[in-house]
């Protein structure tokens, strides 16, 4: 009796390891909003739609913190708001290199509520990567 409550605690934990290591962690790297931000927001809804517990992370600096900027719309008129409000509501989180921020002279407040702020999105692109996330730059 005691090796099969060992053994059913020992399944247990290994089934809480398993389904730890089965949630993808990826890192979506955006820095040109003309040319990445709306094809980069598909691909990223496109993932969820096959891995839905796909933990992601966007980073954006340079230009591509535009598309989190207050009123952004895409070359077609898409506006950005709405496609980026969806994907957090699912679980995505938007970062903005802060070093961008000064060096563009921008401020916090021109940027959706969505946005979320790192001191540098080149640091945080590695320590992401050294925490095992897949890394995308589409």
């Amino acid at each position: 009796m005691r090796t099969l409550r060992t053994l059913g605690a020992a399944a247990l934990v290994a089934g809480a390891a398993f389904a730890v290591q089965a949630q993808d962690k990826v890192v979506y790297h955006i820095n040109d909003t003309a040319a990445q931000a709306l094809g980069g927001l598909r691909n990223i809804g496109n993932h969820l739609e096959v891995d839905p517990g796909a933990k992601i992370t966007v980073v954006t600096h340079a230009l591509g913190v535009d598309f989190l900027m207050e009123g952004a719309k895409a070359a077609n008129g898409t506006p950005f708001a709405g496609l980026v409000s969806g994907l957090k509501a699912r679980g995505v989180n938007f970062e903005v290199c802060e070093i961008t921020l000064k060096n563009r002279k921008l401020n916090k407040e021109q940027f959706i509520l969505e946005a979320a702020f790192t001191p540098s999105g080149v640091v945080r692109l590695a320590k992401l990567q050294k925490e095992g996330a897949a890394y995308i730059r589409p």
